[in-house]
């Protein structure tokens, strides 16, 4: 009997090879007829890699933006786990050198810099800042790689005419690593244990007040809030894993949409065109609930059109490369987007049809198989299965065992007639005999047999 392993995770080719040489207005009008056309394939295909992207998608802006993310990559970040140091010595010499202005406005509570860049002298400032949460770096790459194309580090003039509109439409200041002492660690909250996200009222922490005295100098139009959600993220109740979540956030209690917030509906609207022809039936809608000790939330209220951009995850992607370069790609977009004002044309409806996020699922869920406990006869259960990284996709443990039927996973392996045999790791041992622990090591053997010497298929995991 075969083992069948039924994935979540499809996903297909986009079409924005269609879009070539469209001004941005132009673009974003036409950008949700090409989604739709791609959305009802979309299960047909895996998703793309960036060399796939580039070959499908030629000057269209996300190709361009894709192609620009493959030429200045920051050849020293290469995974999603990068200390402070590491990554101001990447950055610094290239922000430097090119003469954008770096200011420290803040140290960390364990003292590590906290320092802006501003790039562009617009009429309209933009303020982005990048893993408050220290654990989520995706943002971070991506600034990186933006910082080498507006330094033109490869001294090409291809994209002149993008990067002088954008840097003469916008002066955007970026706070990258805001929470440099939980990155140090890769946990999501700083030195004193604090979730800095929920420290918008309070200014308990020196990171939460940089922020909040940035945003109070700059009085920025615009706010980018760049996070990473839980791999474990589903648009909507049935679909599939979420690689990007976006929101405007409400400015009250009430959720209407007053005049900032209208704004910020808009360019959320642009990006779910920009992320929805790349990534087709992933881009989900974060909880609009309003948080009054949230960051994103209070911005809204303090005047400036903020968006969330959470990255989730991708199946091959378990260093989030490819998410990365889909941050540059979008970002990209909506900078050029905002400098000519072709934001404006967006449809909110773009937006507001997107499914909310739904979370809960397990990782992966095994059924149809019996589970063999050593002197014990064979018993038909499912197991569910989390992993230590949801997004590497590594340290699988066992979550729930028993009739499974109606739990919902990124993906389902069928081991339907055989036989699951778990590793040692996984049990423990009293006089009585052995037992399978809730969060052991999800480590087995599937074999054709109740026997432990019969046929081995495959072997789930791997040894501790």
């Amino acid at each position: 009997m075969p083992v069948r392993l039924r994935s979540r995770l499809a996903s297909s080719l986009p079409c924005t090879h269609v879009l070539r040489a469209l001004g941005a207005a132009t673009l974003l009008a036409l950008l949700s007829a090409c989604a739709g056309r791609t959305a009802a394939t979309s299960s047909a295909s895996p998703v793309p890699s960036t060399a796939e992207l580039l070959a499908c998608c030629g000057d269209d802006a996300m190709g361009v933006g894709l192609r620009i993310a493959a030429d200045y990559r920051e050849p020293a970040i290469t995974t999603r786990r990068f200390t402070h140091e590491q990554y101001w010595n990447a950055v610094l010499p290239v922000v430097t050198h090119a003469g954008f202005r770096v200011e420290e406005v803040g140290r960390s509570l364990h003292g590590r810099p906290l320092r802006t860049i501003t790039i562009g002298t617009g009429r309209d400032t933009v303020l982005l800042w990048s893993q408050m949460h220290g654990d989520e770096s995706t943002a971070s790459m991506a600034l990186a790689d933006l910082f080498r194309w507006f330094a033109n580090t490869r001294a090409e003039d291809r994209d002149d005419a993008l990067r002088a509109r954008i840097m003469q439409g916008l002066t955007l200041v970026f706070l990258p690593m805001l929470n440099p002492d939980g990155a140090e660690r890769f946990q999501r909250e700083n030195a004193l244990g604090v979730d800095i996200n929920r420290d918008a009222r309070n200014l308990a922490t020196p990171e939460a007040r940089a922020l909040k005295a940035v945003r109070d100098r700059q009085r920025p139009a615009f706010g980018f809030n760049l996070h990473d959600q839980n791999a474990r993220t589903r648009v909507g109740r049935d679909g599939v894993q979420a690689a990007i979540a976006l929101l405007a956030p409400p400015h009250d209690a009430s959720r209407e949409y007053n005049a900032v917030r209208s704004r910020a509906r808009l360019v959320a609207a642009t990006l779910a065109m920009s992320f929805g022809t790349e990534l087709p039936q992933r881009v989900a809608k974060y909880d609009d609930g309003f948080n009054p000790r949230a960051f994103g939330d209070l911005m809204q209220q303090w005047g400036t059109s903020t968006v969330l951009i959470e990255s989730g995850a991708l199946p091959g992607d378990p260093e989030k490369q490819r998410l990365r370069a889909l941050h540059v790609g979008a970002l990209l977009s909506v900078f050029d987007a905002l400098a000519t004002g072709a934001y404006r044309a967006a449809d909110p409806a773009w937006y507001e049809s997107l499914p909310f996020n739904t979370g809960g699922a397990s990782d992966l869920l095994i059924t149809g198989g019996q589970l063999v406990l050593p002197g014990q006869a064979p018993a038909r259960v499912d197991l569910a299965v989390n992993f230590d990284d949801a997004v590497a996709r590594t340290g699988g443990r066992v979550r729930e065992v028993g009739d499974l039927a109606d739990v919902v996973a990124i993906d389902t392996l069928d081991v339907r007639g055989l036989f699951l045999h778990p590793a040692a790791s996984a049990l423990v041992r009293d006089a009585a005999g052995a037992v399978l622990r809730i969060g052991a090591p999800a480590v087995f053997d599937v074999r054709r047999g109740a026997q432990p010497e019969s046929p081995l298929v495959r072997t789930i995991g791997a040894a501790p």
